[in-house]
């Protein structure tokens, strides 16, 4: 094998320019898939984060069975009462796994500044659970701040945060004050005094003019109610989301609990449509990489194999088997796959170095404020990447140096 290996890298070097670009391909291949590989796990990191964390929405949800069928037209009938609350969250705060239980009522009706009226929806939380949940976020999530002005606080219910558009529409600002109308759950009008604490930008657009937060106090006095639509829950680690929802249906039915349980990646549909965005752009990349290093180890290996074909009949003379010389050439390009994948690593961890340096700005789905683009390094893509190339290398010289075995020795020998 030494003997092998000493004979490919003289070959290559007898060829410096063709075994160069060769290299160059597969390096730059590498590179492009390991480093839009690095940008895809930044994205779904953040939106998977987003929406648990900086949104506050948790990793489970719980509702009382029909209530995402059929809620949206009778919330009230819907609502978990104060009794089953208290229920569901010992029951859940009993599990190691969960770090939080909070509860959640969203509400719609009219905002008011005295003189015009307009539309909106919400939801009431318990903000200081918000607050835990999102100081457990890491990485830029983390580091966030979603609002301008003053955090809502718990007792002070009449405190609401407003969407940017939403207050621009009313001409409202921090400190200013309104009115907040909404239907109770026995279908009565209620109407409260409210000040705006804070403002926020809606990370979706066509929400920008509609959004509410508010202290569940304040939304339970409004609704007459001391329910809420579902519970939120978060979990110390995200990789236990799935195990704990497959197990809480069986508990809660133990309890006679009728409710629903739904993972964090069932509710937030734009984390699903970007993900899958992403992946078929990344397939499509990976098959233009796959392409263009094949072709490239294919043209190097045939050019070689066409230049050497008297060697190749002199070796057979001399009684080298076939498959000797099929490994001869799996060799050179093994070498060809290692050397460019090696350049290949180095341009991805470059590259990292350059963004992180860089530190470009941007503003991602589902967070409405500029933030800093990454790209992770994934070491089980660089090993993946490493190992399939290389295969490819030493696959894609097999047919040009099989054809030239296959030849006759006498052909080999008069070939010009």
């Amino acid at each position: 094998m030494r003997a092998l290996v000493v004979i490919a890298v003289r070959n290559l070097l007898q060829n410096r320019r063709r075994s160069t670009f060769a290299i160059l391909a597969i390096a730059l291949g590498f590179a492009a898939v390991n480093v839009f590989g690095g940008f895809t796990r930044y994205m779904n990191r953040s939106l998977r984060d987003g929406f648990i964390y900086a949104q506050a929405h948790g990793h489970l949800a719980l509702f009382k069975r029909g209530f995402l069928e059929e809620g949206t037209l009778d919330p009230g009938r819907f609502l978990l009462t104060e009794e089953e609350i208290a229920r569901a969250t010992a029951l859940l705060e009993a599990l190691p796994e969960v770090v939080l239980v909070t509860p959640v009522l969203h509400f719609s009706g009219l905002l008011s500044n005295g003189a015009v009226s307009t539309i909106f929806v919400g939801a009431g939380r318990v903000h200081a659970d918000v607050s835990a949940i999102q100081a457990r976020a890491s990485g830029m999530v983390g580091k966030l701040t979603l609002f301008t002005g003053k955090p809502l606080q718990d007792d002070l219910p009449y405190g609401v945060g407003l969407s940017q558009g939403l207050a621009a529409l009313l001409d409202l600002a921090v400190d200013s004050s309104a009115v907040a109308v909404a239907p109770t759950v026995d279908g009565r009008i209620n109407a409260l005094d409210v000040e705006v604490f804070h403002l926020f930008q809606s990370p979706m657009d066509v929400l920008d003019d509609k959004l509410v937060d508010a202290p569940i106090g304040l939304v339970r006095e409004l609704l007459d109610t001391q329910g809420a639509d579902r519970l939120i829950v978060l979990l110390e680690h995200t990789g236990d989301t799935w195990d704990v929802a497959g197990r809480l249906p069986d508990l809660l039915s133990a309890e006679g609990l009728d409710l629903e349980v739904r993972t964090w990646d069932v509710l937030s549909s734009m984390y699903e449509r970007v993900r899958n965005m992403f992946d078929v752009i990344f397939l499509f990349l990976f098959v233009v990489v796959l392409v263009v290093a094949a072709l490239s180890v294919v043209n190097t290996i045939n050019m070689a194999v066409l230049e050497r074909t008297r060697e190749i009949g002199t070796l057979r003379a001399l009684g080298m088997r076939g498959s000797r010389i099929l490994a001869l050439f799996a060799v050179e390009s093994g070498i060809l796959g290692v050397l460019g994948s090696l350049v290949g690593a180095t341009l991805t961890v470059a590259s990292w170095v350059g963004v992180e340096a860089a530190k470009p700005m941007w503003v991602p789905p589902m967070i409405a404020r500029r933030v800093p683009i990454e790209v992770h390094l994934v070491p089980e893509h660089l090993a993946l990447s490493f190992v399939f190339l290389l295969a490819l290398s030493m696959g894609a010289a097999f047919f040009p140096a099989r054809r030239a075995v296959k030849r006759g020795i006498v052909w080999a020998l008069g070939h010009a």
